[in-house]
């Protein structure tokens, strides 16, 4: 049964993700829990139970969020139910992906290829989102190495734990 507390936080974390992303409150209590439940794999029923919602209610927000890479479902050894657990291992989950940027990238170049022959002014629009999109990749680039670095640093000293491996 969660605490008082790890109830609250979750609360604090529903009202974060919803200002600041746009998410579903269910989608940012569900992350705040994991974040702080013990065990840190509950399953969708255990789930439910804890954030008084209905099992669909609970399965949804995990969806919402698996795109997003941030939350891992895996099956112990013999069990037939899903448990979900925080998962900060791909770039995605730390706003490190550069797909997004990539993304914008080519849609602004091929805007600009579309108006190729138009004047300046015109064009000044797609040029500008192009740039950003390439400053943007570049600082992400130089952010995730740093943080990689900075990540490897804070293990070595004790202050964070590795990185648990596959199922773990």
């Amino acid at each position: 049964m969660p605490t008082d507390a790890e109830l609250v936080f979750a609360d604090h974390m529903a009202r974060h993700c919803a200002t600041h992303y746009g998410l579903p409150p269910m989608v940012g209590r569900l992350l705040g829990y994991l974040a702080v439940c013990d065990p840190p794999d509950p399953t969708i029923a255990e789930l439910a139970e804890a954030l008084l919602a209905s099992r669909s209610a609970i399965t949804n927000a995990v969806k919402a969020v698996e795109p997003m890479q941030s939350v891992r479902r895996s099956r112990r050894a013999g069990e037939r139910m899903d448990r979900v657990r925080i998962d900060l291992t791909s770039p995605r989950a730390l706003g490190l992906d550069m797909t997004e940027y990539e993304d914008l990238r080519a849609l602004a170049r091929e805007g600009l290829e579309v108006v190729r022959d138009a004047p300046p002014e015109r064009r000044a629009v797609l040029l500008e989102v192009a740039a950003y999109a390439d400053f943007v990749h570049e600082q992400v680039l130089r952010i995730r190495d740093e943080w990689e670095a900075r990540r490897a640093e804070l293990v070595a000293a004790g202050e964070l734990p590795a990185r648990p491996g596959p199922g773990g």
